[in-house]
């Protein structure tokens, strides 16, 4: 199996499940609208893999002018740590590719470890830290933000 094998774009009438998974294992959940100005919009891609005719996870890749950004990776915390996301990882890093952008971008939580290795495994390097950017989920405290980036060109 290839390692984005299995991931499949998503289209509005994907919205619903989508909608659902993101409520269901996101800790802050995309609006439907959002998702909805997703799928919709031609520079973005919104991918998913399921499981058993189930969506158990996505990510979310926008086209810029020279480079890609990814938004959003969640996979259903049932089914996490069976190398799903990274998956999703390589089907984002492959549209880039067919877009032809110089980078991808991502930021993600300083504390979330499962992704800095997954993101890091991947080649991603960091580029800086947004200092206090993301409202803390559990003790009131703000944490910071790392902005990395992935050359493809």
């Amino acid at each position: 199996m290839s390692p984005a094998e299995g991931v499949r774009r998503l289209a509005l009438a994907d919205l619903e499940t989508l909608s659902a998974l993101e409520q269901a294992a996101s800790p802050d959940p995309w609006t439907q609208d959002q998702l909805r100005a997703a799928l919709s919009d031609p520079d973005t891609r919104v991918l998913g893999i399921e499981r058993e005719g189930g969506l158990i996870g996505h990510a979310v890749v926008v086209r810029l002018p020279f480079d890609a950004e990814l938004q959003a990776i969640l996979v259903d915390g049932q089914a996490r740590r069976r190398g799903l996301a990274g998956r999703l990882l390589t089907a984002v890093i492959d549209q880039a590719g067919t877009w032809r952008s110089e980078r991808l971008l991502l930021e993600v939580r300083a504390g979330n470890e499962a992704a800095l290795v997954l993101y890091r495994r991947a080649g991603f390097g960091e580029d800086g830290r947004r200092r206090g950017y993301y409202p803390s989920c559990v003790d009131g405290q703000r944490e910071d933000a790392l902005l990395m980036s992935l050359p493809l060109a």
